[in-house]
């Protein structure tokens, strides 16, 4: 086996239980660090349920990424385009975002919309300015063709995965491995990272568990700067100079019935 993110070789890691019942092997990348699981035949159990049921910090998440995602939006790109929440669960971020303002749109292969219906991500919407893609990406089975097909959309994706610490935990002392909901197949280290920005020729910007992939030059101190203050700069700056889309929302979905 090789690594799926810079093709080099790959030993076998650590073992561990997967939702309880699955011996499963982990191997780790001697170049980039990543590490990645055996081939995931548990997946179709693990996605009954699409939100795992430990997954308590959902909403609050998503009140502080869209304050997040915000503020790059805003500041680093064209605030007035067209965005696209992939993998974006039941739709919160996509709901909140459009309540600021921003015109987003909801994709998910596997959950149900339950907050942003009507406002599902079709082919036909072109010219979309930023993919945010959170807490999805250590879900992907083949990464790299789950990224390089974001990257036909746009250029600039904002995503989140936790970084996997420098003292490297086996499975049992880390609670990103996810054991009990078996959804996370792939872990990341800033230098796998690093690999995909080089392989799609993009820029790499990160803080903590927040990473902008993007063609545009962006500063990373600046950057740093948004993304650590946003909570503030979100509803001082931000909202206050956007429309929000909740009135006319309500009225685009009643003008279709």
């Amino acid at each position: 086996m090789t690594c799926k993110i810079c093709s080099s070789r790959i030993n076998l890691f650590q073992r561990a239980i997967i939702l309880n019942k699955y011996n499963v092997d982990y191997f780790k990348c001697d170049r980039c660090g990543f590490i990645q699981t055996e081939k995931p035949y548990w997946i179709n159990e693990a996605y009954q349920n699409s939100i795992n049921i430990s997954d308590t910090g959902i909403i609050t998440r998503n009140i502080c990424l869209s304050k997040q995602t915000a503020v790059i939006i805003y500041f680093f790109f064209n605030k007035n385009a067209i965005f696209l929440d992939f993998a974006g669960g039941y739709g919160i971020l996509t709901r909140l975002m459009r309540d600021i303002g921003f015109d987003f749109y909801w994709y998910d292969l596997y959950s149900k919309n339950l907050f942003a219906r009507g406002f599902e991500y079709a082919e036909s919407i072109k010219d979309i300015e930023l993919i945010t893609a959170f807490e999805c990406i250590e879900h992907f089975v083949e990464p790299l063709i789950e990224i390089e097909k974001m990257t036909k959309i746009t250029k600039s994706i904002l995503f989140t995965t936790e970084l996997i610490p420098a003292s490297n935990p086996k499975p049992e002392e880390w609670w990103y491995y996810g054991l009990e909901h078996g959804q996370h197949v792939c872990l990341y280290t800033k230098k796998s990272l690093e690999y995909i920005a080089q392989k799609f020729k993009l820029q790499l910007l990160s803080y903590g568990s927040i990473h902008l992939l993007t063609d545009k030059y962006i500063n990373q101190n600046y950057f740093t700067l948004l993304i650590k203050f946003a909570k503030y700069i979100a509803p001082v700056i931000v909202s206050r100079n956007m429309k929000s889309k909740i009135h006319s929302d309500m009225e685009l979905i009643r003008s279709r019935k």
